[in-house]
């Protein structure tokens, strides 16, 4: 895994904290990378919740 350091507002970071608090989440880490995991499935990848492979123009 990659770290990856994000900004972001007090009530985002208090969410979080809300969800691990409550036993939803083991942490905030984890409660992030289900949200993006998420959020990828939606916005990106195919009906199956796969990742896409992706061809850069060089592949073409």
């Amino acid at each position: 895994m990659q770290l990856v350091t994000v900004k972001m507002s007090d009530i985002y970071v208090n969410g979080l904290d809300k969800l691990v608090e409550i036993g939803m989440y083991p942490s905030r880490s984890e409660a992030i990378r289900v949200a993006i995991r998420d959020l990828l499935r939606r916005e990106l990848w195919p009906s199956d919740g796969s990742p896409l492979t992706l061809t850069s123009e060089k592949d073409e």
